[in-house]
């Protein structure tokens, strides 16, 4: 009997329950774990919609790649008396154009889509919103497209090492369509492969 006199005082030790600081500890990391897995939870919801726009955002950069592609590339301007006979010489020169050459920027008040490939920017180099109508993104026929996306365009003359003779070259076009802080680029090549074709 002396000896489980003895053991009780020590059995009910052990049955205590928690100490205040074991308490405050298992409340502090699973206020952690908690917190990790609603974080996690948040980043997946709020990222789970970013392939979507990404892939309208590609859908729209390639749809107005196409139309500046799709565009001429001219020494004259289609307009211009001297556009089938125009020529270009060795060492780039155009002649025969009888109010000078195809260059960057409009002529009058010409509209979507442009006859001609440097019709989309006022000069080399230069990023413009060139598919904007009335402020709104649009595409060549002048319908909206899909709402919070803006998009800029800019061209570069390319010569292919050989910047002496610029007009034997291409134009590198890059498209930049932004949404969402975040934003998708798309180059291109338009080269002038039939300068005295519609």
């Amino acid at each position: 009997m002396c000896t489980d006199r003895s053991d009780h005082p020590r059995a009910l030790r052990r049955q205590r329950g928690l100490t205040m600081i074991e308490l405050v500890l298992f409340i502090v990391i699973v206020s952690v774990g908690v917190a990790g897995i609603l974080g996690a939870m948040s980043v997946a919801t709020t990222k789970g919609s970013d392939p979507v726009r990404r892939k309208q955002a590609i859908m729209i950069a390639e749809q107005l790649m196409e139309e500046v592609q799709g565009a001429g590339y001219t020494l004259c301007d289609p307009t211009d008396p001297g556009f089938d006979t125009a020529t270009v010489d060795a060492a780039g020169v155009i002649t025969g154009c009888v109010n000078g050459p195809e260059t960057f920027g409009r002529e009058g008040t010409i509209t979507r889509p442009y006859d001609n490939v440097n019709d989309y920017v006022a000069a080399a180099g230069d990023a413009l919103p060139g598919f904007d109508s009335g402020g709104v993104l649009a595409n060549a026929a002048g319908k909206p497209l899909t709402a919070g996306y803006t998009a800029t365009v800019r061209m570069v003359q390319e010569s292919f090492g050989n910047p002496a003779v610029p007009n034997f070259g291409a134009i590198k076009i890059t498209i930049t369509v932004s949404y969402d802080q975040e934003s998708f680029v798309l180059d291109g090549y338009r080269t002038r492969y039939a300068p005295n074709q519609r």
